[in-house]
C-alpha cells in the first residue's frame, strides 16, 4: 500500500466511510449526510450528543455539549462536528459515548473521558462536569503480600484497556486481558458501592478469571459477553465429598435431638460463590420453625394420591401474582406491588437467577408437545403446557392427580390461611414481610422409558419465610409412576431453592403493612405481573437427568436444618431423598406410597412408624451418591482450538437496576453483581448492543434477541412477558449482522435479498413537525421491525449506531467492485451458517436421537455417520467463526489482511477434506441407502424437511440422493471462496484506460505492473481452494464409481472386501490383465484398489466364477516391467513380502496403463492424506517411481516362522530390511532391525512363557534370524545371561546370575560357554554354600584343575572330575595346616598324603576321611629337628601349580575381542580390516545411542568423536607417535563401545567377580598378581596388532635427528632415566587397568601381609610419640641436619625439644600421596619427590652443595617414614616390587624404592630401648 496520499486516494476517502444520521421510520425521513474530511471509523451516540472517530485517529463531537458552556456558550449546541482538540497527539482507536458523557481510547490503551461527571462516569473526582478530554488512570493495585519485598507498599499496575462503553452514570472499560474495569455510581457497576460514586475504577471481581470478549452499557444496567470456559471431557463422578481447593468437607451431618441438620454451608477461600447467600434465610427458616408447630398440611385424601403410572404428568403450579382476573385465585384479592424494601431483599430471597432462569425452547419443539392447544402466546408455556386459573395444566393429563382444580385452589387457599394466621399471631412483624412462596419442579426420568412421570410439589401461600418452608415440606404430594422406583436420581436441594421467590400475599389485611406501597422506579404493575408469571414458566420448566446431575456435581449451596415434623415426616423425607439421590420409594398405582419416612417428636398417631423408619444420617449421605445414566447416541464435541478465530461459545452476563427487565432472568429485581443469563448460553451470541432500559443479543445464526422494555416495540415483538429473552420476529431469509440500541429504539442491519445491506427499524416513532420538538413530536410503535425504505440509497452500510432518539450508519461506495465483493463474500458466510446450522438441528441431531438407527444402519455405518456428523460439526463451526470474523472485519478495517480464510487457509483445507473423506466413506458403504428409512421413520415418507433443506426442484428425486445432497452442502459452499477471493483479486487490476476516479479507491496493482502482497496472497488463497474443490470433486467420482462397482460386484465377497475407505481404481473384466502360466480352466480377475491389489480365482464350469480372493496390500507391493525384447510379451512382475508373480497384458498400451495405475496407487497410499492436500496447489505433474525402500505394515498368511505375524517396519523390494518390529499371534514380539527379511543387527525379543505375566527378555545382537553376538537374556525364571550367543545358544564368554532378585542370587557364574553349556575356564560363586571355584568346565561340571575357597578360609586346588574333587589336590585352613595327597570327593580325604601342623610337624602315610568331621590315619609322624633348615626349606609349600594358569584364564574374553577385530584366529589378520571393523563398531553404537541418548554421558559423546579420528598406525613409531597412541588408548578402554574399551570392562567384571567376597582369600594374592601381567602382555598384543610398528617389550623407541641432538646437550645425569624411550605393557597398560582392579588387587596384599603390618604399625605408633629432635637423635641422623627452625602456618618457629611433626614436614606430606595413586610409577613418583623434598630442606639448611651417602640419608628418609604413618606400608612395597616396570629396577627409581623397602624392614625390627 503506498504511503503518499494522492489526489485520487483524496478522492476515494470521500467514498469511504460515509456517515448518515436520522430519527424514526417513517417514509418521509431523509438521512443527513455528515460531511468530513477523512473517512468515519466509528460512531457512538449519546442522549442529545454524539462523537465520531475519523481515518487517522481525530474524535469530532455534535449534539448539545452542556459541558462546553464554560469555555464558549456557542459550543454548547452545534449540528457541525467539533474536533476535540484535547485528544491531538493521541491517536485513538475507539470512542463510546454515554448519556451526558463520552469516552475515548487510545492507541497504547489510555483512556481519556470528558462531560458529565455528577456521578463519577468519567473517572474524576472533584468535577462536576469534565469540559475537555483528560486521561483517566486505569491502575491495577496489587495485593502487597504478593509484591516483592523490595517493592512498595501498594505496587500499580497500568490496565491496558481495548474497549469502552457508556452508560447513564457508568463507565465500563474491557482490558487486554479480558478483565472488567467500572467507575460510576449505582448497582450497575458490578461491585458493592455505596451513595458515594466510584471515582476510581475498579475491576469487576466476580468476571474475574473469565474471558471477557465485549462490554454494553444501558442507561442503568450493564452486559458483558463472556466466552465460555473450554470443557475438559471427564468421566462422570459421584460428588465429592471435600472441596477440591482447600480440602474441606462440603456436606456435614448433624444428628441433634428433635432435628437432623443437613449442612453444606462450606464456602471456600479461593472458589468464587455465585449467587446471594441463603445463609440468613435459613437460618431464619430454623428459628422460625424451631417456636411453631407444624400444621397439619392437607386432608388425607390428598397425601394419599393415586396415579396412572403410565401416564405423564406435568406440574401444578400457583401463580401467586395474577396477570388477569383469569389468573386470580377466587377469594384472593389483587396484590400491591413490590416495594423497595422487597426489591433490595431480591438476592436473598432468589438465590441464584442464573439458574431460575432456564433455556427456552424453540418454537417447533412445542408443536410436538402441544398440538391440540390454542396457542395463545400469553397461556402457552415453553414446554406446551398451558395456564388457567393460575395453575399450570399438563396438556397430556386426562385425568389430574387432584379430585379437580378448583379442590387444589381451595386447599392451598386452607394453607395459607391457616399458616398465615398463626405467624401474624406469633410474630407480628414477620407478618409485614408474609409472601407467598412457590416450588415447583418436575423430575423427568429417563427419556428412553415408555412411562415417563412427574414429581409434583407445591408451595401454600401466604406465610413468612419459615413457615413457608415448612409449608412446602407438609404440602408436598408426590405423584409418581410405578418406573420412578427404579430410575429416581437425585434432585438437588439447591434447585428446589432456586425455584423460592418472595412475593405479596394474596390474602388481604387491614394492617398497613399489606397495604398497596409506593412502587420502584419505573416499576409498573402489567411488567410486574408478567414477570412473576415468567419467573413460575422459568421454575416449572422440566429438566432432564443430565441437568439434575450437572446440578448435583455443583453441590448444595446453602444450610438447611428440616425441624421435625408431627405428620409430614414422610414428605419431609421425600424431598430430601429427591434432593440427596434416590432413597428407595416403592409402591404402585394401586396401592398407597410406601415412603421411608424419618420424624421427629412424632405424634401420638405416627410415633410407632416413625421409629421403625428413622433414616439415619450416614444413610442419606449414602443415598446421595447418583448414579450414572449411559450416554446416548452423539456426536464427538468439537473443540476449539484456533486461536485466530472468533468464539462461538459464549455466554451472557447481566447485572444492575432490572426495573424494566432488562437485565433478562424473569423478574424485575436489581442485581449488583453479574449474573449469566443461561437461557443465551447455547445461543452462540457474537453481539450484544444495550439501550435505555432494552438490551439485545446476536446470534452467529444472524438472530437477534431481545428483552427489556417494550414500550415502543423496540423488542421488535410483542411476546410477553419481556423479561426473558426472546426472538426478534423478522421475515425469513432476513440474515442480522449489526445491532444498535437507542432510548427506545432499535436499529438492525442485515442481509436481504441482494448483497447490500439493508437496515430494520424497530421502536419508537420520532414525528418532527414545524414547531415542534422531537420530544413532543414522539408517539407510535412498531409490532415488528420495519425496512428502512432509504436503506438502498445509503451505499454498502458497514456498521449502525443508536442513542437518544437518533440513529447513525457508516456507509461505503462500492468502487471497483472491492466493497461489494466483501459484502458478497461475508453475506455467503452467514447465509452457509445458517444453512447449515439448518440442517443439523431439523435433520442430523433428530437422527441421532432415532431408536431405529442402530438398528438400520448396523454398527459399522453408524460409526461412520456418527465420524460424518462430528466432521460436520467441526465445518459448521468453522464456517460459523468465519462468519463472525468477516462480519466483524465489514465494521472494521475492510481489509483484506484480516480474512481468516487466507491467514488459516489450511485449518479450513483439513476440515474439508476430512468431512469429504467422510461423506465419500459414508456413500461406498451404502449408507446414503440404508439411511433412507429411519429418515422416513422419523420425517413422514416425502421427507418434506429434507426436501425443503435441498432446496430440491425434483420431487421425484430418491431420498438417498437428497440426503447425498444435503450432506454434499459444505462442499458445494466451498466453490464460494475460489470464486469470491478471485474476483477480490480482480478488484486489484488496473484499467487499461487509467482514471482518477475509477481506480483509486485501495491498495491496487501498481501501475508498474508489480503485483501488491495482498493481490498476491488473494491470488495463492483462490488457487488453494479452487485445486481444492477440483480433488473433492475427483474423490467424489472415485466414490461414485466405487459404490457402482459394488452394486455389480459378485455378493460373496463384497462383505469381505467391501471398506468405507476403498477406492477402486481399475479392473480387468475386459480380460485385459492375466496371469502367467494360469490354468486352463482358471479365470483371473484382478482389481486395483486404492489400498490393494485383489486377485479373483476360479474355475470355468463352477456358477460361482470367483471362489476365492487373496488381498495384496498396495504398501508392501513392488511392480517392474519386464524386458519385451526377448520373450515378446507385455509383462509385469509382481513382488509382494510372500509371492512373485508375473501379470501379462493384452498390449503394450494396456501394460503402461496398469503399470501407471500401480505405482500411481502405490504412491498414493504410501503418503499421508495433509502431505497430499499440501501439494495440491503445484499441480499433479508426472510422478517418479514409488521408493522401493519404504515404511509399512503386513501379517503373513503362509506356513513358516513368520506365519500369522505382524510386521511393521521398513522394507526393500518385498522383504524387511531396517529397523522394524514382528508380533506373533502367541505374543511373541521382536523389536530391531533386519536384513533380507531376517532379524540382523541389534534387536530385543520377548516371549512369552507358560506362567502367567512372565516372559523371556532378550535384547542383544542378531545374525540370520538368530540371537548371535553379546546380548542379555533375562529368563522368566528369574536368571539373568549376559554374554555371547551363537546360533540362539550361550557361547563365548558370558555371565548367568540365578535367583529371584539380581542383588541377592544364590549362585553366578561367569566364564566360558559352548553350545549352552559351561566349557572352559570359569568362575563359580555358589552364594547358598559360600564356596567359589576357579577352574575349568566341561559339559556344566567341573572338570580338571581349578582352585575352591570358602568363606571359612579353606583354600583347595587340584584336580577335579566329574563335577567333584578328584585326584591330587592341596588343602589349607585358615591356620595354616596343609593336606598333600589324593581326594575322591569333595573335601574328602582318600589315599596317601602328607598333613603338615602350623608349627611345622608333618603326618605322612594314609588318610580318609571328611575335612572338619574326623580323619582316619594310617602313617608316621614327624617332628622336624631344630637344625634341619635344609630339609625345612625344602618342604615350603609353593601354591599355584595345581591350579589354572593365568595365560590359560580368560581366553573367551579375547577371542571375542579378536573377532570384533576381524581376525578369526588370536595373533592373525589384516590391520586394516581391523580398523575398519573398529570405526564401524563405533558408528553402529553412536546411532543406537543416538535414539537413546539417556545411555551415555555428555563425555562419552566427546569421548566417542575423538575416536572418530584414526590415529597413524603405520611407518615408525616417534616419540610424538607414541605418545598419540598412549592417549588414544586412554580413550579407547574408556568407552565399552569400542573394542579395547570392552575387551577392558569384560576384563574388569571377571577379576572383580574372581577376588570379591569369598575370593578375597590371601592365599590368591600369587595368582592375582601373575592374572594382571597376563591382561597387560596379552592386550599389548592387541595393541601391537594394531600399531605393527610399536617395538616390542623393552624395545626402544628410535629417535629423530633433532632429539639425539637435544639429548646430547642435556647432562649426563638425566640421560641415565628415560623410561618413557623404553617400550613396555606396564607404561601403556597399567594407567588404564590397574585403578580399576586395585580394590580387590590391595585387599589381598592387605590379607597377605596383615601379620608383618601389625609388627610394623605397632613400631611406628611407639616412635611417633616422641618429639622431633629425640625421633632424629634416636635414629642416628647427623646433627647438622636437624632443622633448626620451621615454618609453621606461615610464620618460622624455632625448633625445641617439645616441638614435633614439625621437622621434614613437606617431605613427610609428599610420602603420604603414596596411598592416593595407583600405578607403581606413580608410587615411585611419589618417593622421587619426598627425596627431593628432603634434599631441598638439607640444603636450605647447610647453605651449600650437597652430595648425599647412604649412611647420611637413611636415618633421614626413615624418620620421614616414621613421621608419614602410612597404615598399610608393607602392601604398597610389595605391589610396587610385583608389579614396577623391569626397565626402571636399576634406575634412579629402582635405588629410591629400595630405600623405602629397607626402611619397612628396618621399621619392623626397630628395637625400642
Amino acid at each position: 500500500m503506498d504511503n503518499q496520499k494522492s489526489s485520487g486516494e483524496e478522492e476515494s476517502s470521500r467514498e469511504r466511510g460515509l456517515l448518515h444520521t436520522w430519527k424514526g421510520y417513517s417514509c418521509s425521513v431523509t438521512p443527513e449526510k455528515v460531511l468530513l474530511s477523512r473517512p468515519v471509523l466509528q460512531a457512538a451516540l449519546g442522549n442529545r450528543h454524539g462523537v465520531l472517530l475519523v481515518e487517522g485517529g481525530q474524535v469530532y463531537s455534535f449534539g448539545e455539549l452542556s459541558w462546553k458552556q464554560t469555555q464558549a456558550p456557542s459550543s454548547v449546541v452545534t449540528s457541525e462536528p467539533v474536533l476535540e482538540a484535547g485528544l491531538s497527539g493521541q491517536r485513538v482507536v475507539a470512542v463510546a459515548a454515554g448519556g451526558f458523557h463520552s469516552g475515548a481510547l487510545t492507541e497504547d490503551g489510555g483512556v481519556h473521558m470528558w462531560g458529565d461527571n455528577a456521578h463519577g462516569q468519567c473517572g474524576l473526582s472533584g468535577l462536576a462536569t469534565v469540559p475537555n478530554p483528560t486521561p483517566v488512570g486505569v491502575v491495577d493495585q496489587l495485593d502487597p503480600a504478593s509484591a516483592l519485598p523490595s517493592a512498595c507498599a501498594s505496587p500499580q499496575v497500568v490496565v491496558t484497556v481495548v474497549e469502552l462503553a457508556c452508560g447513564e452514570q457508568h463507565t465500563m472499560a474491557l482490558s487486554a486481558r479480558h478483565e472488567v474495569w467500572a467507575w460510576g455510581s449505582g448497582p450497575q457497576l458490578g461491585y458493592p458501592v455505596g451513595t458515594i460514586p466510584a471515582w476510581r475504577p475498579q475491576r469487576v471481581d466476580r468476571l474475574a478469571g473469565r474471558h471477557v470478549l465485549q462490554v454494553a452499557c444501558g442507561a442503568f444496567h450493564s452486559m458483558a459477553l463472556v466466552r465460555c470456559p473450554v470443557p475438559t471431557p471427564e468421566p462422570r463422578r459421584p460428588p465429592p465429598d471435600k472441596c477440591g481447593q482447600c480440602n474441606q468437607l462440603l456436606y456435614t451431618m448433624t444428628d441433634k435431638e428433635d432435628h437432623v441438620i443437613i449442612s453444606d454451608s462450606h464456602h471456600c477461600p479461593l472458589g468464587v460463590e455465585v449467587g446471594v447467600g441463603l445463609g440468613e434465610v435459613a437460618g431464619e427458616i430454623r428459628r422460625s420453625s424451631e417456636g411453631s408447630p407444624g400444621g397439619k398440611g392437607g386432608s388425607p385424601g390428598q397425601q394419599k394420591v393415586k396415579s396412572s403410572p403410565s401416564e405423564p404428568l406435568l406440574s401444578t403450579h400457583s401463580h401467586p401474582r395474577p396477570l388477569s382476573s383469569s389468573f386470580t385465585a377466587p377469594g384472593s384479592s389483587p396484590a400491591p406491588a413490590a416495594s423497595p424494601s422487597q426489591d433490595q431483599a431480591a438476592p436473598s430471597s432468589l438465590d441464584s437467577a442464573e439458574e431460575a432462569c432456564k433455556e427456552l425452547e424453540e418454537p417447533e419443539a412445542s408443536e410436538h408437545t402441544n398440538n391440540s392447544v390454542d396457542q395463545d402466546p400469553s397461556t402457552i408455556q415453553e414446554d406446551g403446557s398451558r395456564t388457567q386459573g393460575g395453575a399450570v395444566l399438563g396438556t397430556g393429563a386426562k385425568n389430574s392427580p387432584y379430585p379437580d382444580e378448583q379442590a387444589v385452589k381451595d386447599y392451598l387457599k386452607r394453607l395459607s390461611d391457616h399458616t398465615l394466621s398463626e405467624q401474624t399471631a406469633k410474630s407480628p412483624q414477620l407478618a409485614q414481610h408474609s409472601q407467598t412462596d412457590a416450588i415447583a419442579d418436575v423430575f423427568t426420568p429417563d427419556p428412553d422409558d415408555e412411562t415417563t412421570t412427574s414429581i409434583v410439589m407445591a408451595m401454600p401461600a401466604g406465610g413468612p419465610v419459615g413457615s413457608a418452608l415448612n409449608s412446602l415440606v407438609a404440602s408436598c404430594a408426590s405423584v409418581v409412576g410405578e418406573r420412578v422406583a427404579l430410575t429416581c436420581e437425585a434432585l438437588s436441594l439447591r434447585k428446589v431453592m432456586n425455584y423460592y421467590y418472595p412475593v405479596s400475599s394474596s390474602s388481604s389485611s387491614s394492617s398497613p403493612a399489606s397495604g398497596p406501597r409506593a412502587p420502584p422506579e419505573g416499576g409498573r404493575e402489567g411488567p410486574v405481573g408478567l414477570a412473576r408469571l415468567e419467573e413460575s414458566l422459568q421454575g416449572k420448566k422440566s429438566s432432564s437427568l443430565g441437568d439434575i446431575r450437572e446440578e448435583e456435581a455443583e453441590g448444595l449451596s446453602r444450610r438447611l436444618s428440616l425441624p421435625g415434623l408431627l405428620s409430614q415426616g414422610r414428605y419431609a423425607v421425600q424431598l430430601l431423598s429427591t434432593a440427596y439421590g434416590g432413597m428407595h420409594i416403592s409402591g404402585s398405582a394401586d396401592e398407597p406410597w410406601h415412603v421411608v419416612t424419618m420424624a421427629s417428636n412424632p405424634s401420638p398417631q405416627s410415633s410407632v412408624s416413625a421409629e421403625s423408619n428413622t433414616v439415619s444420617p450416614r444413610l442419606l449421605r449414602r443415598c446421595s451418591r447418583s448414579r450414572v445414566k449411559a450416554a446416548p447416541l452423539t456426536p464427538p464435541v468439537v473443540t476449539e482450538g484456533d486461536s485466530l478465530l472468533p468464539s462461538l461459545q459464549t455466554e451472557v452476563w447481566s447485572w444492575g437496576r432490572g426495573q424494566e427487565g432488562q437485565l433478562g432472568y424473569g423478574d424485575f429485581q436489581t442485581r449488583s453483581q453479574p449474573l449469566c443469563i443461561k437461557s443465551l448460553s447455547s445461543k452462540e451470541v457474537v453481539r450484544i448492543a444495550a439501550g435505555a432500559h432494552h438490551s439485545l443479543a446476536l446470534t452467529a445464526q444472524s438472530q437477534v434477541f431481545s428483552w427489556g422494555s417494550n414500550s415502543s416495540g423496540q423488542l421488535g415483538h410483542m411476546e410477553s412477558p419481556s423479561t426473558i429473552p426472546r426472538l426478534a420476529k423478522l421475515s425469513e431469509g432476513i440474515r442480522v449482522w449489526d445491532v444498535a440500541a437507542g432510548q427506545q429504539h432499535t436499529l438492525l442491519l442485515a442481509d436481504g435479498d441482494c448483497f447490500q445491506p439493508i437496515l430494520y427499524y424497530s421502536g419508537q416513532q420520532i414525528r418532527e413537525g414545524p414547531g415542534q420538538t422531537s420530544k413532543e413530536g414522539s408517539g407510535g410503535y412498531t409490532q415488528q421491525p420495519v425496512l428502512l425504505p432509504f436503506c438502498m440509497n445509503l451505499g454498502y452500510v458497514s456498521s449502525v449506531f443508536a442513542g437518544g432518539q437518533m440513529c447513525a450508519a457508516v456507509a461505503d461506495k462500492n468502487v471497483m467492485g472491492f466493497i461489494a465483493s466483501l459484502h458478497e463474500l461475508a453475506a455467503a458466510e452467514r447465509r452457509c451458517y445458517c444453512k447449515l446450522t439448518s440442517v443439523k438441528i431439523h435433520v442430523l441431531q433428530p437422527l441421532l436421537k432415532a431408536e431405529n438407527l442402530c438398528s438400520s444402519l448396523g454398527p459399522i455405518s453408524t460409526g461412520l455417520l456418527q465420524t460424518l456428523i462430528g466432521r460436520f460439526h467441526r465445518v459448521c463451526q468453522l464456517t460459523g467463526q468465519n462468519s463472525a470474523s468477516l462480519t466483524s472485519l465489514l465494521r472494521r478495517s475492510r481489509d483484506i489482511k484480516g480474512l481468516v480464510i487466507l491467514e488459516n487457509a489450511q485449518v479450513f483445507m483439513d476440515a474439508y477434506t476430512e468431512y469429504a473423506t467422510a461423506v465419500g466413506n459414508f456413500l461406498v458403504i451404502g449408507g446414503f441407502q440404508a439411511l433412507a428409512k429411519p429418515c422416513q421413520d422419523l420425517f413422514g415418507k416425502g421427507c418434506e424437511v429434507v426436501q425443503r433443506l435441498v432446496e430440491s426442484a425434483d420431487e421425484s428425486a430418491p431420498l438417498p440422493d437428497l440426503l447425498l445432497s444435503l450432506l454434499h452442502l459444505p462442499i458445494k459452499h466451498l466453490q464460494e471462496y475460489g470464486r469470491l477471493l478471485l474476483k477480490l483479486a480482480t478488484c486489484y487490476e488496473v484499467p487499461s484506460e487509467f482514471s482518477g476516479e475509477s481506480s483509486t479507491y485501495i491498495p491496487c496493482k501498481s501501475m508498474h505492473g508489480e503485483s501488491s502482497p495482498d493481490y498476491q496472497k488473494l491470488q495463492d488463497g483462490c488457487s488453494k481452494f479452487e485445486s481444492l474443490v477440483l480433488h473433492l470433486k475427483r474423490k467424489r467420482k472415485e466414490a461414485d464409481y466405487t459404490l457402482h462397482f459394488w452394486k455389480s460386484f459378485p455378493g460373496k465377497m463384497t462383505d469381505s472386501l467391501r471398506k468405507a475407505s476403498r477406492r477402486l481404481v481399475c479392473e480387468s473384466s475386459n480380460k485385459a490383465l492375466t496371469l502367467q502360466n494360469a490354468g486352463r480352466f482358471s479365470v483371473n480377475w484382478f482389481i486395483l484398489f486404492n489400498d490393494a491389489l485383489v486377485h479373483a480365482q476360479g474355475m470355468v464350469p463352477y456358477k460361482s466364477l470367483f471362489s476365492t480372493h487373496h488381498v495384496f496390500p498396495l504398501t508392501t507391493l513392488w511392480v517392474e516391467p519386464i524386458s519385451e525384447e526377448n520373450t515378446g510379451l507385455f509383462g509385469l512382475k509382481v513382488i509382494t513380502p510372500e509371492e512373485t508373480f508375473t501379470l501379462l497384458a493384452s498390449s503394450s498400451m494396456e501394460k503402461a496403463k496398469w503399470l501407471r495405475s500401480i505405482h500411481q496407487a502405490v504412491e498414493q497410499a504410501l503418503s499421508s492424506v495433509g502431505s497430499e492436500v499440501a501439494s495440491l496447489a503445484a499441480g499433479g505433474g508426472p510422478r517418479a517411481d514409488p521408493p522401493i525402500s519404504r515404511t509399512a505394515s503386513y501379517k503373513f498368511y503362509k506356513d513358516g516362522r513368520l506365519k500369522d505375524a505382524t510386521y511393521e517396519g521398513r522394507w526393500v523390494a518385498g522383504k524387511p530390511h531396517g529397523r522394524g518390529m514382528v508380533k506373533w499371534p502367541d505374543g511373541r514380539v521382536y523389536t530391531g532391525t533386519f536384513k533380507n527379511g531376517l532379524e540382523d543387527g541389534f534387536g530385543e525379543y520377548i516371549a512369552p512363557t507358560k506362567s502367567p505375566n512372565k516372559s523371556d527378555h532378550y535384547q542383544g545382537n542378531w545374525k540370520e534370524g538368530k540371537m548371535h553376538g553379546f546380548g542379555t537374556y533375562r529368563y522368566a525364571t528369574g536368571e539373568v545371561y549376559e554374554g555371547c550367543f551363537q546360533d540362539n545358544m550361550r557361547h563365548g564368554h558370558g555371565m548367568l546370575r540365578s535367583g529371584k532378585l539380581n542383588s541377592s542370587s544364590p549362585s553366578v557364574f561367569i566364564g566360558q560357554w559352548v553350545n549352552d553349556r559351561k566349557c572352559g575356564y570359569g568362575v563359580f560363586d555358589d552364594i547358598t554354600r559360600g564356596e567359589k571355584y576357579m577352574g575349568t568346565w566341561q559339559d556344566d561340571q567341573r572338570q580338571g584343575h581349578g582352585v575352591i575357597v570358602t568363606q571359612f578360609g579353606l583354600y583347595y586346588e587340584g584336580a577335579f572330575s566329574n563335577n567333584k574333587m578328584m585326584g591330587t589336590g592341596v588343602l589349607l585352613s585358615e591356620d595354616d595346616t596343609t593336606f598333600e595327597g589324593e581326594f575322591s570327593e569333595d573335601w574328602t580325604l582318600s589315599g596317601k598324603g602328607i598333613l603338615t601342623m602350623p608349627n611345622g610337624d608333618y603326618i605322612e602315610g594314609s588318610f580318609s576321611g571328611v575335612w572338619g568331621t574326623g580323619l582316619k590315619i594310617s602313617g608316621c609322624y614327624y617332628k622336624p629337628n631344630l637344625y634341619d633348615s635344609d630339609k625345612d626349606k625344602s618342604r615350603t609349600l609353593k601354591l599355584g601349580g595345581l591350579a589354572v594358569s593365568s595365560e590359560e584364564k580368560w581366553l573367551a574374553v579375547f577371542e571375542e575381542c579378536w573377532r570384533r577385530l576381524g581376525s578369526d584366529t588370536v595373533g592373525q589378520g589384516e590391520t586394516s580390516r581391523a580398523w575398519d571393523n573398529i570405526a564401524i563398531a563405533l558408528t553402529t553404537n553412536r546411532q543406537r545411542h543416538r535414539d537413546s541418548p539417556e545411555l551415555l554421558s555428555r563425555s562419552h559423546h566427546k569421548t566417542l568423536e575423538s575416536l572418530e579420528i584414526i590415529p597413524q598406525h603405520e611407518g615408525p613409531v616417534t616419540m610424538e607417535k607414541y605418545d598419540t597412541i598412549r592417549h588414544y588408548l586412554i580413550k579407547a578402554c574408556d568407552t565399552p563401545l569400542h573394542p579395547l574399551g570392552r575387551l577392558l570392562e569384560m576384563l574388569v567384571a571377571v577379576y572383580r567377580m574372581t577376588y570379591v567376597g569369598v575370593g578375597a582369600n590371601r592365599r590368591l594374592l600369587p595368582q592375582a598378581v601373575n592374572e594382571i601381567k597376563s591382561y597387560l602382555s596379552r592386550i599389548f598384543q592387541i595393541v601391537r596388532f594394531l600399531f605393527p610398528d610399536l617395538p616390542e617389550e623393552g624395545g626402544l623407541i628410535p629417535e629423530t635427528a633433532d632429539a639425539q641432538q637435544e639429548r646430547d646437550s642435556i647432562s649426563s645425569d638425566a640421560q641415565l632415566d628415560a623410561p618413557r624411550r623404553v617400550v613396555s605393557s606396564s607404561a601403556l597398560l597399567l594407567p588404564v587397568l590397574l585403578p580399576r582392579l586395585y580394590p580387590p588387587l590391595f585387599t589381598l596384599y592387605a590379607l597377605d601381609k596383615e601379620k608383618e603390618e601389625d609388627v610394623y604399625w605397632e613400631c611406628v605408633l611407639r616412635l611417633n610419640k616422641q618429639p622431633d629432635l629425640a625421633l632424629l637423635a634416636f635414629l642416628g641422623v647427623q646433627q647438622k641436619f636437624w632443622p633448626v627452625s620451621v615454618t609453621v602456618q606461615g610464620e618460622k618457629q624455632q625448633v625445641v625439644i617439645s616441638t614435633k611433626d614439625a621437622c621434614f614436614a613437606t617431605a613427610v606430606e609428599t610420602l603420604q600421596q603414596i596411598s592416593t595413586t595407583f600405578t607403581p610409577s606413580d608410587k615411585l613418583q611419589v618417593i622421587q619427590l619426598t627425596f627431593e623434598e628432603i634434599t631441598q630442606e638439607v640444603l636450605a639448611l647447610l647453605k651449600e652443595d650437597f652430595l648425599w651417602s647412604m649412611d647420611d640419608l637413611f636415618p633421614v628418609f626413615l624418620y620421614v617414614v616414621l613421621r608419614a604413618r602410612i597404615r598399610n606400608l608393607g602392601s604398597e612395597v610389595n605391589l610396587i616390587e610385583d608389579l614396577m616396570d623391569p626397565c626402571v629396577q636399576h634406575g634412579e627409581h629402582g635405588i629410591m624404592f629400595t630405600t623405602l623397602k629397607a626402611s619397612y624392614y628396618q621399621i619392623q625390627h626397630e628395637k625400642i630401648t
